[in-house]
């Protein structure tokens, strides 16, 4: 099941216009949103950001179109916990690469099964050679062209990892494949910043706002890699897995001192997830619905 253009499709296959910018060239964005309940978490935060990447793309799509795609969207799927993906291209062109004036834009939301076994898990992460560029206003944004995060992934898997750990090009931490990363040391919360080359994720955003929730103080911070091998604990955050642990970094294992901390973070996320969605999937008994 699925939603094109506003119009909601049973099966996987779509009409799509083989001229069409995000097959051609990676031209457009996505974003991923946890769906529990029936209910999109931290929707307004992820279509704020790729709101604001489109309009640095200038990329014309109307948020009205996002928004009634993934209700839509949640509304047939019946409720229950699922995994959304929302894509937007910027529709058809001609060949070449300069953006188009009368760009068509497509609207594309997509739904999988969520289960919370996927989430508040421990990783493993290796040093990869691909580097993010922090100079690439891609950097900060979730675009169609995802292939250097899939291969700094296969890199880290092959060397029998998780998922990748992933530098800047000046050798500063930027974050997973697929995660920002945080070093927690003491009551301090770090995470780089956006200027080092890092997606402004949604739980990041959760964790610089409301992290003396959790009585720590959260800040943007430069960090090189050997300041995850001395932290109390160093967690990577994305909107499906939520709070991953960090065990070990190129083989060796992290002191994980922190466990009250991290606990209490992962409570964060919980509460903020019961209060928007009505419903803790994590709590003892609690079903899908």
């Amino acid at each position: 099941m699925f939603v094109l253009n506003g119009e909601i499709h049973d099966g996987t296959t779509a009409v799509f216009d083989p001229s069409d910018r995000g097959l051609t060239l990676g031209d457009g964005l996505f974003e991923t949103i946890l769906v529990v309940a029936g209910r999109p978490f931290m929707l307004d935060q992820h279509l704020d950001r790729l709101a604001a990447a489109a309009a640095e793309l200038r990329l014309p799509v109307a948020r009205e179109a996002l928004a009634g795609a993934v209700a839509r969207l949640a509304a047939a799927a019946g409720g229950g916990d699922h995994a959304l993906r929302l894509s937007v291209t910027r529709g058809p062109g001609a060949r070449g690469l300069r953006i188009p004036a009368d760009a068509r834009p497509s609207v594309l939301a997509t739904i999988a099964p969520w289960r919370p076994s996927m989430a508040f898990t421990s990783v493993t992460l290796a040093r990869v050679g691909i580097r993010r560029n922090e100079t690439s206003p891609l950097s900060r944004m979730k675009t169609l062209a995802y292939l250097d995060n899939v291969l700094a992934l296969e890199e880290a898997a092959a060397g029998g990892a998780d998922d990748a750990l992933v530098l800047n090009t000046a050798g500063r931490v930027a974050a997973t494949s697929m995660a920002n990363l945080f070093v927690l040391r003491g009551s301090d919360l770090m995470t780089p910043p956006v200027a080092d080359g890092v997606l402004p994720g949604t739980l990041r955003a959760l964790f610089l706002t409301r992290a003396g929730e959790a009585g720590l103080v959260a800040r943007e911070a430069s960090l090189g890699p050997d300041d995850l091998f001395t932290a109390d604990a160093v967690l990577a955050t994305n909107s499906l897995r939520l709070v991953m642990e960090v065990a070990a970094i190129d083989g060796r294992a992290l002191p994980r001192r922190a466990e009250a901390a991290v606990a209490a973070l992962r409570g964060l996320v919980r509460g903020a997830i019961a209060a928007a969605c009505g419903r803790d999937p994590f709590a003892a008994g609690a079903t899908a619905g």
